[in-house]
């Protein structure tokens, strides 16, 4: 969403590029202009088809590609592309490993994440937490348990 992309913005990405066609190819196009260059690592956060389409794509040739997000159990991607160009694909299961590594570096002030929180419930409004989660509208949305 534009506001998803907003937020990257202000936290530092150097670009954003709002998916709006099931081409990957041209979308990785248009991706690879706006960064100037092909990128030598593509980490892919959101398991959805067409984004695993641009980041292979986009991935320079010899370069590595690193699926993080989950989405479809079964995903059609450019194969061919990826032999031709001999990507390094590498799978990871998020959390495996690195959980306390990340409690670490925000319990020590050296990730700030309050950022990402966008909207706060109480336990009553659960529901209604899901449902703004539902339609997208958030980044990182906390119940309140303890109130």
């Amino acid at each position: 969403s534009d506001s998803r992309l907003a937020k990257a913005k202000e936290l530092g990405a150097d670009n954003v590029y709002h998916v709006t066609k099931r081409d990957g190819k041209e979308s990785a196009n248009e991706v690879v202009k706006l960064m100037g260059c092909f990128s030598d690592v593509t980490i892919e956060c959101t398991g959805v088809e067409s984004s695993i389409s641009i980041g292979l794509w986009s991935t320079k040739p010899g370069g590595s590609y690193v699926q993080v997000g989950y989405g479809k159990a079964e995903v059609v991607f450019p194969i061919v592309a990826v032999g031709v160009k001999e990507i390094d694909i590498y799978g990871i299961f998020r959390y495996a490993n690195d959980y306390q590594r990340a409690l670490d570096l925000v319990a020590k002030g050296l990730v700030n994440v309050k950022p990402l929180v966008t909207h706060r419930f109480a336990f009553q409004d659960a529901v209604k937490a899901f449902e703004t989660t539902k339609a997208g509208s958030g980044i990182k949305i906390i119940i309140e348990c303890d109130k």
